[in-house]
């Protein structure tokens, strides 16, 4: 039944994409993110993906979406940086076993490309930004509600054979989350959704500290302190509320987390941490004997391969986005990310300087802001995880790329009738049943 109910609604929504060519943007992001085909049987085994990528690809030429490219900054850094990956993987020590996360990379900066491309009014905008806001505002209310009826003996994970179903990569992408919900908050017209939303919030820090993820701990913090930075006029109180909550949480929480946590301090004894320093260590002497290129993707994972730079460490996941981009791409690869996420964080704090004062796009400031926020602790906390190919982080840079290119105009239905999408000029969007069809192009 439930492979039935799946290929129904996709094969429906490939109909519906095939008139509106954002819809499979929604239906690849949905697939990406939340992988609903593991929830199913059969289904699962087929390459659903393929086929949505396929029928997108199909509408967006069909429909001419290709005159929609307007070039940013980050979309050439995108574009340069999967080239570079195909540099790398054309020189891998190893081309059989890198080949499968190359190909998995750039499949993800090419869906991320399409959805800058894409994302040209707010209804788009806040559209995809909703459907990540939803799939992840999920896997956060599970989390706390597993956390708290658990009483937190239990590690909350993600859903198997997907890339957030480690606890520690759950932990840091609800983190990353985070500020995300505050902007949906703000954004909200209705009082019930800002609650809805305030829950969910909370149900997800619940869910983090769930995680016994020490890296998703640390996240938290720097969600905490940026939090308290940007209501510097409130610091006083706000440090002083968490000088009284964070102790009396904290006291709530089990034993076998806070002995969790307690190694933090003592990382160099740590037999979890001595293993990530292998993991660095190798990748290091792997980017310095092929400086341009590196080993390829995740060549580092081979015994044969860590052995060629460090035969007395063992091979293991390098655990830091920047150790497992330098291993594989080399030096220039991750002068080139770096370059990347640096000028995703510079135009998302651009943009909140130059929209904050405007009459009827203070949202985009909003945004902004709170991107800043999100990509902060995906940078401090990703270090310590294998997070490169998380999608996530990937959405909120093709948002932040698209910012410049949004359409604030409101486009008044064109009938009266039964549904209809209005975009108010200061708030989000909001559905209304006032009429048939719409004229604002999705």
């Amino acid at each position: 039944m439930r492979d039935l109910l799946l290929i129904l609604f996709i094969l429906s929504s490939l109909g519906i994409t095939l008139r509106y060519p954002f819809v499979g943007i929604l239906l690849w992001a949905w697939f990406t993110l939340a992988t609903p085909q593991q929830a199913a049987y059969a289904a699962a085994s087929l390459p659903l993906n393929t086929l949505i990528a396929g029928v997108t690809f199909i509408a967006f030429f069909l429909h001419q979406e290709y005159e929609r490219v307007r070039l940013n900054p980050l979309m050439i850094l995108l574009a340069v940086f999967g080239f570079w990956l195909w540099i790398a993987q054309t020189q891998s020590l190893d081309p059989g076993f890198s080949g499968e996360f190359y190909s998995r990379f750039i499949k993800i900066i090419i869906f991320i490309m399409l959805c800058m491309i894409m994302v040209t009014t707010r209804l788009r905008f806040h559209a995809l930004l909703w459907l990540f806001a939803i799939v992840m505002g999920f896997y956060g209310a599970k989390g706390g509600v597993y956390t708290l009826l658990t009483f937190g003996q239990r590690i909350y994970f993600g859903l198997e054979d997907t890339v957030l179903y480690d606890n520690n990569h759950m932990g840091i992408a609800l983190a990353v989350t985070l500020p995300l919900f505050l902007y949906l908050q703000g954004q909200a017209a209705s009082l019930h959704l800002k609650r809805g939303i305030q829950v969910v919030l909370l149900l997800s820090i619940i869910a983090i500290l769930g995680t016994h993820s020490r890296g998703a701990f640390v996240a938290l913090g720097v969600f905490a302190g940026m939090i308290l930075i940007r209501s510097w006029r409130n610091m006083i109180i706000g440090a002083a509320a968490l000088a009284i909550i964070v102790p009396v949480g904290l006291n709530l929480l089990p034993d076998v987390w806070k002995d969790r946590m307690a190694t933090i301090q003592n990382a160099d004894e740590d037999a979890s941490f001595l293993q990530r320093v292998d993991a660095w260590v190798i990748n290091y002497e792997l980017a310095q004997a092929h400086p341009l290129t590196g080993a390829g993707l995740r060549n580092s994972y081979q015994q044969a391969i860590a052995n060629q730079v460090e035969p007395y460490r063992d091979a293991r996941a390098a655990h830091s986005i920047y150790f497992e981009i330098m291993g594989g791409t080399g030096f220039v690869g991750l002068a080139i990310y770096l370059l990347l996420l640096g000028t995703a964080v510079l135009m998302a704090f651009l943009a909140s300087r130059k929209y904050r004062h405007a009459e009827t796009g203070k949202w985009r400031a909003d945004f902004a802001l709170n991107a800043v926020a999100s990509l902060a602790i995906f940078g401090v906390a990703a270090a310590s995880v294998s997070l490169e190919m998380w999608e996530g982080y990937l959405i909120i840079m093709a948002l932040i790329g698209s910012l410049a290119t949004v359409g604030g105009k409101v486009v008044a239905p064109a009938k009266a009738g039964r549904f209809a999408v209005q975009v108010a000029p200061e708030r989000a969007y909001v559905l209304r049943p006032l009429a048939k069809g719409y004229q604002h192009r999705v």
